[in-house]
């Protein structure tokens, strides 16, 4: 497979994300801010995203592919430190189908990037680029936050973040969690808020549930905190394992 996971676990994979997406619509979603059950959904695989999921990705393809992307993403797959375009090298192939397949099928509202999206032709070429960024190394030189409160930050990242996103903001490549580490906090705290504000409509339940709680000057921190994350293993299948 593409995202180098045996088929086997693929399937528990499979799963276990109907299964959350389930739990989702019973229980997180009618609390979160914005949004109606019908109207949200985590991580339901429809036939575009079980497809590129099953491909291999060919990363010399995607290289070419990628073309599209790059002048946003730039060709090192940084993105831009004032956060208009995330970084994007390293991060799970699982997670760049997931985003790339949801935003294609209008259950992520990006007006940007959709059209540019919309270029790649086929499941082969999601999961071709999938797999060229995630052989890229993650670069140095992140957009940073202010670093006001990060002992506050580093608190509320342990309680909360940790258990998904690693203590190195690492990420899981089975269970769709992605890499923090290297990624610029204005686009992170971009996120963090359209998540709490239900403007994002495939955002993880745990993340929904967890954010009901936090003021502003909460998110500003942890994100300020994640956005100092590094992960000094940036390539091979163990990855966020």
């Amino acid at each position: 497979m593409g995202t180098r996971i045996a088929r086997s676990l693929w399937a528990s994979v499979f799963a276990g994300s109907l299964a959350l997406a389930g739990a989702a619509g019973a229980q997180t979603v009618p609390k979160a801010k914005g949004i109606e059950s019908a109207d949200y959904e985590w991580n339901g695989m429809h036939v575009e995203k079980i497809d590129a999921l099953e491909l291999v990705g060919d990363a010399e393809n995607g290289k070419v592919a990628y073309q599209a992307c790059s002048a946003c993403h730039l060709p090192s797959g940084s993105g831009q430190p004032d956060g208009s375009f995330p970084q994007l090298a390293g991060q799970h192939e699982t997670v760049l189908i997931k985003q790339i397949a949801d935003i294609r099928a209008g259950r992520r509202d990006t007006p940007v990037m959709h059209p540019f999206s919309m270029k790649l032709i086929d499941a082969q070429q999601i999961a071709d680029v999938a797999a060229y960024l995630q052989a890229l190394p993650i670069p140095p030189g992140n957009g940073k936050g202010p670093g006001n409160d990060l002992a506050t930050g580093k608190q509320l990242y342990q309680r909360d973040c940790v258990r998904c996103h690693g203590k190195q903001g690492e990420g899981s490549e089975v269970k769709f969690h992605p890499v923090l580490a290297g990624q610029h906090y204005e686009y992170l705290l971009r996120q963090i808020r359209d998540i709490d504000a239900g403007r994002r409509r495939n955002a993880h339940p745990q993340m929904v549930k967890v954010l009901q709680g936090y003021t502003d000057e909460k998110l500003q921190a942890v994100v300020d905190y994640m956005s100092r994350l590094e992960w000094p293993v940036r390539a091979g299948k163990d990855r966020g394992r």
